[in-house]
């Protein structure tokens, strides 16, 4: 046999390997789900925004009305150090975005029009929970891609936001995949074994994140990892990430930062390495008017690892504000 010919077979085979491979190899199921009921908090309330069962907290009344949300893979448990004593100053309402924590999970071919996992529509989501608790501004506080969301809600919206604190926040280097894979996330392939590849949150790699994103790793409770895998028994967990995987992108809101005209409070560990904390730097220094705070010895989500500095800053933020 020809070398060439002998070549040509090797690369058809390795074709089909790639493009039927993924689609016959077998992916085992998930554990059975856990209803949602039963993974609920004492404090945990639902209600229907834009035909989604969103799953929220609330503390504290009057105003400063102040929504938190909530960073990749974390959920209204994030908040927890950090929600009752913010409501001393207010109202606070926390709620897990799409595709996290116990808010419905709405699979493909259950919505018309634009996923509801796309940044547009998390707005979108935002801004019709703003309309559902009758609240005209907010401050919007978000940690890592809920800043992402927060910032891009703020330049939608801007007279729906009364002012920003960003947390380590994704605006830099976030938006998920390259660009250049974007199209092969689409693919039947892809679109089978992405699921499965978005399991890796709930093993050692997601682990590793969460050691990541805190400054000492040891202080790092057993109920503190609990916290974070109890979503991850609900039904289609892992599909859902994988639908907000697809339709992610570049934000491009560094590119709109001047116009950003509400008061924003930018804050960071000094020691963040999932959102390095020169990028935080960077982002109070364009942002016009933006205060900062850097919080020592302390990592990713200073909200839970440092609430004491957290609250400070927060606190004394919202008292110059008014």
């Amino acid at each position: 046999m020809k070398p060439f010919r002998i070549i040509g077979l090797f690369l058809l085979v390795v074709l089909l390997v790639i493009t039927i491979g993924p689609l016959v190899i077998p992916i085992p199921p998930l554990p059975d789900p856990v209803p949602v009921t039963a993974l609920m908090d004492d404090d945990s309330r639902f209600i229907e925004v834009n035909g989604i069962d969103v799953h929220y907290k609330q503390y504290g009344s009057g105003e400063p009305v102040m929504i938190l949300l909530h960073g990749f893979g974390a959920s209204t448990f994030s908040w927890r150090e950090v929600m009752q004593p913010l409501a001393k100053a207010g109202t606070v309402i926390a709620f897990d975005r799409p595709a996290f924590g116990l808010t419905e999970r709405p699979m493909p071919g259950e919505w018309e029009g634009e996923s509801p996992y796309t940044l547009t529509s998390q707005i979108q989501l935002l801004i019709g929970l703003m309309d559902q608790f009758g609240v005209e501004q907010a401050v919007l506080i978000g940690n890592s891609a809920g800043g992402t969301v927060a910032v891009a809600a703020a330049l939608a919206h801007p007279e729906r936001v009364s002012a920003l604190v960003l947390v380590d926040a994704a605006i830099y280097a976030g938006g998920g995949a390259p660009a250049w894979i974007r199209p092969l996330l689409r693919t039947p392939q892809f679109d089978r074994l992405g699921p499965w590849f978005a399991r890796s949150i709930a093993g050692e790699q997601g682990d590793a994140f969460l050691r990541a994103a805190w400054h000492d790793p040891s202080k790092i409770t057993d109920d503190i990892v609990e916290g974070y895998r109890k979503p991850l028994q609900v039904a289609n967990w892992d599909r859902a990430l994988w639908e907000l995987t697809k339709v992610s992108g570049e934000s491009r809101l560094a590119e709109r930062l001047d116009q950003l005209t509400m008061p924003v409070l930018v804050v960071t560990g000094d020691d963040d390495r999932i959102v390095p904390t020169a990028e935080s730097l960077r982002l109070a220094n364009e942002i016009p008017g933006a205060k900062l705070a850097v919080f020592p010895n302390c990592g990713h989500v200073p909200q839970e690892e440092c609430p004491e500095p957290f609250l400070k800053a927060v606190l004394d933020f919202l008292a110059e504000i008014k």
